[in-house]
């Protein structure tokens, strides 16, 4: 048999029970197409950013029987915005239908975005010496009440979107489904199909490679007698993107179709198609493995590394210098406790801490701090505790062997005892260390006693560098001062 059908019973008219559930679904479909959800949710940003500004302007000069407001300036501050923020969040990839269903993700972005937007607008007023013809108390208040309209709108939006993907209300195409296997592969795609709102007319079973030639040209007339005379509207091809399928044969012997043929790739061999590609001339280069920063990226983050690192030692001069005097008087020893630390592509380097212990252990063999730790000095547990004894690793990040975000390094004893232990450990090695960063904002601080332990750190960490920006390493940044305030295993 060529084709797979659905099994269908009959009511007393006739219908098929198949039918009878198409035409009652029907009339809920919503008048949207899958593919238009990003469409949609671009449309809705810029309507509510709109909608913001000039409403916020209205609301702001209420209170000012002198001042008129004006409405054009309120949609050219309006437009101004949109188009920064939504190129932000496209850039992104944040309207795509699967990231809009993540709420917490979504929130986090458009703070971020919608912050990054208004600083670069201020800074361009600023440079062009425009910002006397914007009112500031609007647009304090255009920035407060978008953000509040942005959220609504994503709660709202993850919302309706699971909705009308649990109950398969969006419209779409009816479709001629060819797969190469009756797999859970299969399973899924036919799935992803139905809740995307496409209607599975009818599903063929492409011959195996090894399988009668005339079986193949059998299923494929199969498929162009069905589809000739019908209200489908599109055949997609599910299968292995194994050379001996024979693609491109199979799409030769569809083109007297007047319609488009789409492929999905099942199997292991699909997962390549998921990753980052470039065009490399006529050729296609597929990115297996996340390379090292682009020189932009690479100066941009140096640039944020030098600026923060140079401004925190400004600023906290004084502190440093208290707790230096602290550290002379509570105990013996030097001020500055410094110890081999494994960086970048496996090079070591010198990491500075204020000492807090009565020992500088620096060797093949160092136990690590527990809570309550005898070696520890009067002062050094609150140091500790208050991650202060951090501070000055940022020399580390002047001198270029840390960064301010990124994986903690170890101690070369244990880094050796940690990579022999966990898969892809060494891939941490990929970037700087940082003074803070993935994991630590996951409560993932202090000792790691267990083998679990480490695991999740190192989980933690390689999920940041495949997923770098400089606009997660300012979420990280943000959410280090609340970590710190738990101050969860610090010790």
């Amino acid at each position: 048999m060529n084709y797979v059908d659905q099994p269908e019973t009959l009511d007393s008219n006739g219908v098929t029970s198949a039918v009878l559930a198409e035409r009652q679904s029907e009339g809920r479909k919503w008048p949207l197409h899958y593919d238009s959800v990003e469409s949609f949710a671009i449309a809705a940003d810029v309507a509510t950013i709109t909608a913001s500004s000039v409403l916020s302007g209205f609301l702001y000069h209420l209170h000012d029987a002198a001042g008129a407001n004006d409405v054009s300036k309120s949609l050219g501050l309006a437009i101004l915005v949109s188009a920064l923020f939504v190129s932000l969040m496209k850039i992104r990839g944040m309207y795509r239908p699967t990231e809009l269903l993540i709420l917490t993700r979504q929130i986090r972005a458009v703070c971020l975005t919608w912050s990054t937007a208004f600083l670069v607008l201020a800074g361009a007023l600023f440079a062009l010496k425009i910002g006397s013809e914007f009112s500031r108390g609007t647009s304090i208040v255009f920035a407060m009440f978008g953000l509040a309209a942005l959220v609504l709108h994503r709660r709202i939006t993850a919302s309706l979107l699971a909705k009308g993907l649990a109950e398969r209300r969006f419209s779409g195409r009816s479709i001629v489904l060819i797969t190469d296997a009756e797999g859970q592969d299969n399973i899924g795609l036919t799935q992803a199909l139905t809740d995307a709102g496409f209607r599975v007319k009818r599903q063929f079973l492409l011959p195996d490679s090894t399988s009668d030639p005339d079986q193949r040209q059998h299923m494929v007339a199969s498929v162009i007698d069905y589809v000739r005379g019908s209200d489908v509207e599109e055949i997609v091809v599910g299968a292995s993107p194994d050379p001996r399928s024979d693609l491109r044969t199979l799409g030769a012997e569809l083109r007297v179709l007047p319609f488009p043929v789409s492929f999905v790739p099942l199997g292991p061999a699909s997962d390549i198609f998921k990753r980052p590609r470039r065009e490399l001339g006529d050729a296609v280069r597929i990115e297996l493995q996340r390379g090292l920063l682009s020189p932009f990226e690479h100066a941009a983050k140096r640039v944020i590394d030098l600026a923060l690192a140079g401004i925190a030692l400004t600023v906290l001069s004084p502190l440093l210098v208290l707790v230096a005097i602290a550290i002379k008087l509570d105990s013996r020893g030097p001020v500055l406790f410094r110890q081999q630390r494994c960086g970048f592509n496996g090079r070591s380097f010198q990491i500075y801490k204020f000492r807090t212990m009565s020992v500088l252990e620096d060797g093949p063999r160092i136990i690590q701090a527990q809570a309550g730790d005898s070696r520890f000095t009067r002062l050094g547990s609150w140091l500790r505790r208050t991650s202060i004894d951090e501070l000055p690793q940022l020399l580390n990040v002047l001198n270029g062997s840390m960064s301010v975000v990124g994986p903690r390094p170890h101690a070369l004893a244990h880094d050796n005892e940690f990579d022999k232990l966990v898969r892809n450990y060494a891939f941490r090695r990929r970037v700087k260390p940082g003074l803070t960063g993935w994991a630590q904002v996951h409560g993932c601080r202090g000792p790691t006693p267990t083998r679990e332990s480490i695991e999740r750190r190192v989980e933690h960490d390689l999920w940041y560098i495949d997923n770098w920006s400089l606009s997660l390493d300012l979420a990280i940044l943000l959410r280090t001062p609340l970590e710190l305030i738990r101050g969860d295993n610090a010790y």
